[in-house]
């Protein structure tokens, strides 16, 4: 990875990310949240926000701090900032999550949990975003992935505002009509803000760099790349003008549904993009986390048009669409990426000390593609099946879908285990003299202390 050092603390990111995503679907599974309760149920808040801040946004973070130097090629301002940065996280999210079960009556905990768990989380990523903006500066003009990435920070910044606004409404320790507008009326905005602004943007821009890089394809700004980023920033845009007219007690629908539109033109041109790359690589044979992909691209495809729909957006399907993009789209891909990155960190941490010097094992000598080609298989079988069901109102289907997600998901991270243990490495270059053993999740400096 030229102009690039490896991030200390982004396994550590990682590692967070997979045990909440373990814990959003062992929620589910256990039948807890949607659609056992109301989508605007305080137990479907516990849930959304385990998986979103606590899956996905840490999976992103931690992808981000290793990933921005190497679309600008230029090292991490502030990287010292990211450990601070993911205690506040993590801690912010369990105030959020006591405050929501408070509410909820479940447990007598204070309400005031809510605003202090969205200021550690607006502290938090307030650092992630700051040290990552302050990084891409550095390096302007950006390339169109690194845009891509800035224009993904600024809707996170919106997304996390109007998370905050909310939690002072919620709590009661805040009172007054705008904010009781936007509670009723701005869950549509906020959502689109954090899943289309704030990952699937930054995602959009991240897999550009990726998908060159592992495919080995040309890297070429296109029109339609650029047409992209254009269309998507006029819809966030839009999705951002409509908070403020949701303060005013005007309908921000109209703009929501133009916003909805432009994101599908934007997803289009994006499949395009895919798939010049793919035809344009190098690398003929695509490796798995290159193949286990294609569904992910799918997912977002169909959750978008089915969000277009009128009739979906009124009614119980919302739920199925929001499921396929968050488990389909944004849960595959990171899955299928993790595969490839855990391996790759993995192999410059442990051999890129001794590259030269003695023979090493290939990358993809990490992992066991075989077992991994069936587990994806199994876990977007089981997305399709649990998207089907929420679609038909069958929670019982539902639930037994996401328990076989939930199965092929912890085999993954399984994978990723033995992949950090060299388990699948063959004996013979696994352990070359002056080789670092990594260690599963923390910095070597830290361990050694």
């Amino acid at each position: 990875m030229p102009g690039a050092t490896l991030s200390r603390w982004t396994m550590s990111y990682f590692a967070a990310a997979c045990l909440m995503l373990l814990a959003g679907q062992g929620l589910m599974v256990a039948g807890y949240g949607y659609p056992a309760a109301s989508i605007g149920a305080p137990e479907t808040l516990v849930l959304v926000h385990v998986l979103v801040i606590g899956w996905l946004s840490l999976l992103m973070a931690g992808a981000l701090l290793q990933f921005v130097p190497v679309l600008i090629a230029r090292p991490l301002v502030g990287g010292r900032f990211a450990a601070p940065a993911l205690m506040l996280l993590l801690g912010g999210l369990g105030f959020l999550v006591a405050g929501f079960i408070g509410l909820s009556g479940a447990l007598d905990l204070p309400l005031a949990l809510l605003p202090l768990g969205g200021t550690l989380l607006l502290s938090g990523f307030g650092l992630i975003a700051g040290l990552l903006a302050a990084t891409l500066w550095q390096a302007r003009p950006l390339p169109l992935p690194a845009r891509f990435v800035a224009l993904g920070l600024a809707a996170l910044a919106g997304t996390v505002l109007v998370g905050f606004a909310f939690t002072l409404a919620l709590s009661g320790l805040a009172e007054s009509d705008t904010l009781t507008q936007l509670v009723a009326n701005g869950l549509s905005l906020h959502a689109m803000l954090g899943l289309a602004g704030w990952l699937t943007i930054t995602a959009v821009g991240v897999s550009y760099r990726l998908l060159a890089m592992f495919l080995l394809a040309p890297e070429t700004e296109r029109r339609s790349s650029r047409a992209a980023w254009w269309i998507a920033a006029l819809a966030i845009g839009l999705a951002a003008a409509a908070v403020p007219a949701v303060l005013f007690s005007l309908s921000g629908s109209i703009l929501l549904a133009i916003a909805l539109v432009l994101s599908l033109a934007a997803v289009l041109l994006y499949g395009g993009d895919v798939l010049h790359l793919y035809r344009a690589r190098k690398r003929k044979q695509a490796e798995l986390n290159i193949r286990a992909t294609f569904p992910a691209f799918v997912s977002l495809a169909v959750s978008i048009v089915l969000l277009n729909l009128p009739a979906v957006r009124a009614g119980e399907g919302v739920a199925a669409a929001v499921y396929l993009l968050v488990f389909g789209w944004l849960t595959g891909l990171g899955l299928a990426q993790l595969y490839k990155i855990v391996a790759f960190l993995t192999w410059l941490e442990a051999y890129g000390p001794v590259l030269g010097r003695a023979p090493v094992p290939r990358v993809q000598d990490l992992v066991a593609e075989n077992r991994g080609r069936i587990l994806f298989f199994v876990y977007y079988s089981a997305v399709a099946a649990a998207t089907l069901a929420l679609a038909v109102g069958a929670p019982g289907s539902f639930r037994g879908a996401v328990g076989l997600q939930l199965i092929s998901t912890l085999a993954l991270m399984r994978e990723f285990v033995r992949a950090r243990r060299l388990t699948v490495v063959p004996a013979a270059t696994r352990s070359p003299a002056g080789m670092v053993r990594p260690h599963l999740f923390l910095p070597l400096s830290l361990s050694r202390r």
